[in-house]
Formats: C-alpha cells, sequence, structure tokens
C-alpha cells in the first residue's frame, strides 16, 4: 500500500471568527479523501519552529462553533527574511509535507508566494480575515461575524447617543480597508461612514451634521474605519468638536470584533472553502486561494488577491448619502 499524502494546515495572521470551520473541514475531508493532515500551530513562526502535529478526526470536535483558531496564530518577522524561508523550507521538506494549506489575510498570502520560491510543495490560501480586503472571493472567513459584533455593540451606543441627545463616533478595524466601516454603517443606520479608500473634508462633515441638528436631529452616530486620513476616532473628534463647539463621545470597538462565536454564514464559508482547498490540492493546483464568487467556488492565483485592491460597492456609497439625512 502506497503511503498517504502529507497536507499541512495553518493559520496565520489576524484572527478571524470560522477558522475553526475551515480547519475542521481541512482535517475531515482530507482524511475522507486518504490524505494525512499534520497540523502547524502558531502560523509561520510554528513553522519555524518544527510545530507540526498530526491531526485526527477527534482533534477537530466540537470546534466549529469556537472563535479565534484551534491551531494559534503569530505574526513572525523571522519568517520574512530570506534565512527565515529556507529554515521554513526545509522543515516542510524533513516532515515529507506534500502540499500547504495557509489561512490567513494578505500577509499571509505574500508569505507563501516567497516560500514558493524556495519550496516547490503545493500552496493553497484560504481567505481569513475579518477585513475581507482579498480579490478573488466575495467575503473573507470571519468578516460576516465581524459585522454582527460591530452592528451590535453600535446599536447600543445608539440608544445612549439618543438618551443623551450626543454625538458618537465608532472606530471599526480596517487599517487599509472600509469594507467594516461601509456595510455596518448602512447596517446600523449611521449618519457619516469614513473610509481609507475615499476622501473627505473634516469641515464638511461638520457642516452636515450641523445642518442635521439645526433641522432638530439631536443624536449622530459616526462610523470610522481606523485607517481613516484623519488619524483616527480620537483625532477627528476633537476637531470636530473645534469646528462646531458641540462635544464628541468615542468609542473604539478594536479586538472584540476578531472574537467571539461564527456566525452561520461564516461557519458555512469556512466549511465550503476548507473542502474545496482540498479538492484543489488533490487536482495538483498550487500558488492559487479558494474562494467564492458570486455562488461558485473559484481558485484565484495568490498574488492577484492582494495586489489587486477590492473594490467597495459605490451603489453603497451613493445609497448612504440619501440614507442619512
Amino acid at each position: 500500500m502506497s503511503t498517504p499524502r502529507k497536507l499541512g494546515v495553518l493559520t496565520s495572521g489576524g484572527d478571524a471568527p470560522g477558522m475553526n470551520a475551515a480547519i475542521r473541514a481541512v482535517v475531515r475531508v482530507g482524511i475522507a479523501r486518504g490524505l494525512e493532515v499534520i497540523g502547524i500551530q502558531r502560523g509561520y513562526q510554528g513553522l519555524l519552529e518544527n510545530q507540526f502535529r498530526p491531526m485526527g478526526l477527534r482533534d477537530v470536535s466540537n470546534t466549529i462553533q469556537r472563535g479565534g483558531t484551534v491551531l494559534h496564530t503569530s505574526r513572525s518577522a523571522e519568517f520574512r527574511t530570506e534565512a527565515g524561508l529556507r529554515q521554513a523550507a526545509e522543515n516542510l521538506r524533513r516532515h515529507e509535507l506534500d502540499g500547504l494549506l495557509l489561512i490567513g489575510g494578505d500577509g499571509t498570502f505574500r508569505g507563501a508566494v516567497e516560500l514558493a520560491v524556495h519550496w516547490p510543495g503545493q500552496l493553497i490560501g484560504l481567505p481569513g480575515t475579518i477585513d475581507n480586503d482579498l480579490c478573488g472571493t466575495d467575503h473573507t472567513i470571519g468578516f460576516d461575524t465581524a459585522l454582527n459584533t460591530a452592528l451590535e455593540a453600535i446599536d447600543k451606543v445608539r440608544d445612549t447617543a439618543e438618551s443623551h441627545e450626543r454625538f458618537f463616533l465608532i472606530e471599526v478595524m480596517g487599517r487599509h480597508s472600509g469594507f467594516i466601516a461601509l456595510h455596518v454603517g448602512i447596517s446600523s443606520g449611521s449618519e457619516e461612514i469614513l473610509v481609507p479608500e475615499r476622501p473627505f473634508r473634516v469641515t464638511e462633515i461638520c457642516e452636515r451634521l450641523c445642518t442635521a441638528k439645526a433641522r432638530g436631529k439631536t443624536s449622530s452616530i459616526i462610523v470610522v474605519a481606523e485607517g481613516n486620513e484623519t488619524g483616527g476616532a480620537f483625532t477627528l473628534a476633537e476637531e470636530l468638536k473645534r469646528l462646531s463647539k458641540n462635544e464628541y463621545r468615542v468609542v473604539i470597538l478594536g479586538y472584540l470584533q476578531r472574537g467571539g462565536t461564527p456566525t452561520a454564514a461564516d461557519r458555512l464559508l469556512g466549511t465550503k472553502l476548507g473542502g474545496y482547498a482540498v479538492d484543489l490540492f488533490l487536482e495538483g493546483r498550487t500558488g492559487v486561494m479558494a474562494g467564492e464568487v458570486g455562488g461558485h467556488l473559484v481558485a484565484t492565483p495568490l498574488r492577484e488577491t492582494f495586489e489587486r485592491r477590492k473594490p467597495l460597492d459605490d451603489y453603497l456609497l451613493r445609497l448612504h448619502r440619501d440614507l442619512s439625512q
């Protein structure tokens, strides 16, 4: 009997709800297809430190509903060096892996492209990031849960804003991407949405808020992506206060958005893409990311996922201006 092919799986960079669903699918579908599945702990750093362990069916029991990642994750400066890449490739050869599935975002995939120069095995990505900023998939694993977490928080802040007749700035994650800010801003009925993809003038925002207040609007919610050009919600609040003489309160949602029980949508997406990634491996594919576009499973070259900028929905941006009056 021939030796089963070995398939590794790791999670890298920021954690995202639904990663465990993807890991579970990789392990169970891989075993069902006759593969030996090897989990690598703590992402690329664990790859450098030989943190490899075989994974069986029971290792992923009772994990689909859990946030975070059972394989743990990290960021590794050492991996990005030439010596680190060579060491990672040597470890993969030593453990006789035929392929490696990488669940993460653009930094993870950039690392995979560099690793491919040193290691001939198959490399396949799964989009695991709450930012939803990767081309080649309509939604990334974790995006839907992050939206719902932020939305629940903003709804609660709205109650306080109306009770005290105050203006609130809510800062959400998205240093280079406004997907969370745009989608949660629309869903929460926010008066202003500020994203890094669209320049804005603080004076114009101030004018709109003051005009709305003059019409009788006693509270407003302003959703700010953390990467906006003003330097963040606190800086913007100070500038708005200086221009309008109104008081502004700031809420930073921060890492709250990364944790928690994944929604059904993220569990389903993680499961679907985990299974599809195994199928891509068995088809002999490499250097691609498993994604879903328009309800169809697609494989996109890893380099394209981060070199092309994923655009925000222009219609939602235009629609918001009419809705926020």
